[in-house]
């Protein structure tokens, strides 16, 4: 396995020596960010740069940024919060966002951000995992979704609203009123490079959401990879697009990036394709990470997107969170002006993994090498542990030798979970690739049923059981369907209780349930009725033959997977209805 070792670590070494020590002697992630640049006389470097939906533009120095995470703290320590204590965010794309996030790191807590269109049901399940001891949103938020989170929770989290968008309630903290009258925190706690930073909640092929931890030494891969990956340099504008609830929207959304000295670009509008070509023109963006959805639907607007638009200062096109197909590659490179450029990495991961370097031209179609430090292959797992496969284009498991400094630290509470994401010194990843004689990889898919919508990871477990909450369901499959836009779309299979009838009004009916309890980005977008679901022996629902009846493909012997002998036709393609709505 030699042929894969990039293990070059001197490349962390360059990353800890620049972003140096806390003054406490430790690291902190918030002080290596940001505080240290202040501190150092730095403070009038053009840190953020808010894009309101109007248009218009607010913009923060470094100084201003590190005094509002500071006052932040303060308000944070006054309303009980303890060194290790864990802050939930959920928050839309401003900069009480990026203020609450440093600032929770600043004191010494968890950070723990949420995507602002969950549900009730999922806001539940994460802040009940993550033992949340504040959630900070707002008050439109909280009105019409973290209020019945947080009154179904037998400990609930403090509360600490920004008033913008909604009512204030009388009992509620008021956000602007606390930190406009706090003494900024100025030095962070005293924190190590191993202790717990921030919590990331994604969803798991069956159960409850899964918890990853991260230390604050983690930041030595993010700035490390920001820089040779993405190619970010002190005084770049850069633009991320992803919400900060997502990992990459914290980690390279907000840390990494403020570590480099780049100025941060924050889209507070929604997407809308020429807005957001023209926004990358107007505000000179020079790096811009993105997800290849994103690219696919500029793609649908054709080659005229960009005409009339100065983008000569973008130089590096990188996209995240589900494969970049090589048709987006070629369009970006002849309609942007060049071409789009595949990262690979997960929550677990910490940061970018396999990719191309900034300096090198992108093969279409493939994601790239190991970055320096890192050591990847491609496994089997057997009954006694993993071996390598054979060789160039034989599919494998990706699995990194570990350790390496942005490395989770486990899944909360669930040491079972974590260790079986390792064997022979390898995390194993549970996606699929192949390698070309070149030694790149080319991604194939997951080795679980996780479905990737947008960039999201979406548990089938989770929707079913949402599902399954309403009056009509008496059993749910949930699967992913390809989708041209959105890489894929969630759809569920549905069986009826007795005497309940299928129908367009039904579906439609239970599809706007589980909008309500998910929010858009988990919900189903179709709803097939079935009058049986196949099953294994155990009882668990068969989801490959819900997807390969789905696409038409051949669904094998569903005898060896049934307690019972095969109809002459599946009997979960009775009933089937057309996707309502649209990716």
């Amino acid at each position: 396995m030699t042929e894969d070792s990039r293990r070059d670590e001197t490349v962390w070494d360059a990353s800890r020596a620049t972003l140096g020590t806390s003054p406490a002697g430790g690291f902190n992630m918030a002080w290596a960010a940001l505080g240290r640049r202040v501190a150092a006389g730095q403070g009038a470097w053009p840190a953020l740069r808010c894009i309101h939906p109007d248009g218009t533009v607010t913009a923060w120095t470094a100084g201003e940024l590190w005094a509002m995470a500071g006052r932040t703290a303060t308000v944070l320590r006054r309303l009980g919060m303890e060194p290790g204590d864990t802050v939930f965010t959920l928050l839309p794309r401003r900069v009480e966002l990026f203020a609450t996030l440093l600032g929770t790191l600043l004191g010494g807590g968890v950070a723990a951000p949420l995507f602002p269109t969950f549900g009730p049901e999922p806001l539940r399940l994460r802040l009940e995992l993550g033992q949340a001891r504040l959630l900070v949103t707002t008050a439109g938020l909280w009105q019409r979704k973290a209020a019945a989170a947080v009154a179904a929770m037998a400990d609930p989290p403090a509360v600490l609203l920004l008033a913008e968008d909604g009512v204030l309630p009388p009992e509620a903290h008021d956000f602007a009123e606390m930190v406009k009258g706090a003494a900024p925190q100025t030095v962070p706690a005293p924190t190590g490079p191993g202790d717990v930073a921030l919590l990331h909640v994604t969803s798991g092929t069956t159960g409850r959401p899964k918890g990853a931890l991260h230390a604050h030494g983690a930041l030595v891969a993010q700035h490390a990879t920001a820089r040779c990956i993405l190619g970010l340099g002190e005084g770049d504008v850069y633009w991320c697009t992803a919400d900060p609830g997502w990992v990459t929207g914290t980690l390279y959304g907000v840390l990494a990036p403020l570590a480099c000295g780049t100025e941060v670009v924050v889209d507070e509008g929604d997407f809308d394709p020429a807005r957001w070509v023209r926004l990358a023109a107007e505000q000179r963006v020079a790096v811009w990470y993105t997800t290849p959805t994103a690219l696919r639907l500029m793609m649908r607007c054709g080659d005229t997107l960009a005409r009339g638009l100065d983008l000569s200062a973008l130089r590096h096109l990188a996209t995240v969170g589900e494969p970049l197909n090589a048709e987006a590659v070629d369009w970006s490179a002849r309609v942007l002006g060049i071409p789009a450029r595949d990262t690979w990495w997960q929550t677990e991961t910490g940061a970018i993994m396999i990719a191309t370097p900034a300096i090198e031209a992108p093969e279409p179609g493939a994601i790239g090498r190991p970055v320096p430090g890192i050591e990847a292959t491609l496994l089997r797992r057997t009954g006694q542990g993993v071996e390598p496969v054979a060789g160039p284009g034989d599919v494998g498991e990706i699995a990194l030798r570990t350790p390496w400094p942005s490395l989770f630290l486990g899944y909360l509470g669930d040491e079972g979970r974590t260790r079986a994401c390792f064997a022979g010194g390898w995390y194993l990843s549970g996606d699929l690739a192949r390698r070309d004689a070149a030694g790149r990889f080319h991604f194939v898919g997951r080795s679980d049923d996780v479905i990737k919508t947008s960039g999201h990871l979406v548990g089938p477990f989770e929707v079913e059981q949402v599902l399954l909450q309403h009056p009509a369901v008496l059993e749910a499959g949930v699967i992913g369907i390809p989708c041209p836009i959105a890489g894929e779309t969630v759809k569920g299979y549905v069986t009826l209780r007795p005497g309940i009838a299928a129908s367009d009004g039904l579906a439609a009916d239970i599809l706007a349930h589980a909008r309500r309890a998910l929010g858009p980005a988990l919900a189903p977008r179709a709803i097939a009725f079935a009058p049986i679901l196949p099953h294994t022996s155990s009882g668990k629902i068969v989801r490959r033959l819900l997807k390969a009846h789905d696409l038409g493909l051949p669904e094998g012997d569903v005898s060896s997977v049934t307690d019972n002998p095969p109809p002459a036709a599946p009997p979960w393609s009775q009933n089937s209805r057309a996707p309502l709505g649209t990716p």
